[in-house]
């Protein structure tokens, strides 16, 4: 994480990579793409992985002021190389990172390497499958940077009232007879249908649905006494339904997650 100003060297960089669970986490191992800088406990403790890093192209200023960087892809000409003797001339680098994340979210590989993911960084194999490792990881990266343009899943919205601002989400029901099927969104509004294999995407300790209903919550500073509500942002972005079309997009995403995963082939290794 030290050297993000190598990934991100300014504002108008684009990049992307994923953040792995970093292997002193207690968390369970987890992966994720982004397209932005991302936060030291996205995964509790993680290591960020980018497509690419920068450095800077001379000394000279360029016209607004900041300095030209030239762009360095991380997979390198070896393992392109490697990988193209092994599955063909016309294997891109991009296939090659794809296919890590497609690997990385093989409940079989995280399984038979659940020991070594505790000790060390990912090692990858190479698999037969090759090709249904990389249209996987493809369609994941997709889905899981565009998590807020996703499609909101079409759950039954059962209103009392108007009013769309939140303060803790929650599964309806008590503890330990949780109905993940309902989520109350406030006093006004509980959500309907939410499918029990969307609970199945975890991300480390807690699922994607989990994720979304710890973080937007107001909450106050004890120490500063600020409060951080999450329905500011909606309001002053002239959408007060942002959290509420947000918390279906990340249903969607979970739903197409774990299907894309359910249909992951076996670990066939060649080496």
């Amino acid at each position: 994480m030290g050297a993000l100003s190598k990934v991100y060297p300014d504002s108008q960089t684009e990049n992307f990579g994923f953040v792995l669970t970093s292997p002193s986490s207690h968390f369970s191992f987890a992966a994720l793409m982004l397209d932005r800088v991302p936060d030291l406990h996205t995964l509790d403790t993680g290591q960020f992985f980018a497509r690419y890093s920068f450095e800077v192209s001379g000394d000279a200023p360029t016209l607004f002021g900041g300095s030209e960087h030239a762009r360095i892809d991380n997979v390198t000409d070896e393992i392109l190389t490697d990988y193209r003797i092994t599955f063909g001339p016309n294997i891109s680098k991009d296939d090659i990172f794809f296919y890590v994340y497609g690997v990385l979210h093989s409940p079989q590989y995280r399984v038979t390497y659940a020991a070594d993911l505790k000790k060390m960084l990912p090692r990858i194999p190479k698999l037969k499958a090759f090709e249904q490792f990389r249209k996987a990881g493809h369609q994941l990266a997709h889905i899981h940077i565009g998590y807020e343009n996703a499609e909101p899943f079409p759950l039954e919205e059962i209103r009392g009232g108007p009013d769309l601002t939140v303060k803790k989400m929650r599964f309806a029901g008590t503890r330990p007879n949780l109905d993940r099927s309902r989520i109350v969104y406030n006093d006004d509004i509980t959500l309907a249908g939410v499918p029990l294999e969307a609970h199945d995407y975890m991300l480390g300790s807690r699922s994607a649905i989990e994720w979304i209903l710890e973080r937007y919550q107001v909450k106050t500073d004890k120490a500063s006494g600020i409060v951080n509500d999450p329905n500011d942002w909606g309001l002053e972005h002239g959408n007060p339904r942002y959290i509420l079309d947000l918390l279906k997009s990340i249903v969607t995403v979970s739903v197409e997650t774990v299907a894309i995963v359910k249909g992951l082939p076996p670990l066939d290794i060649i080496e």
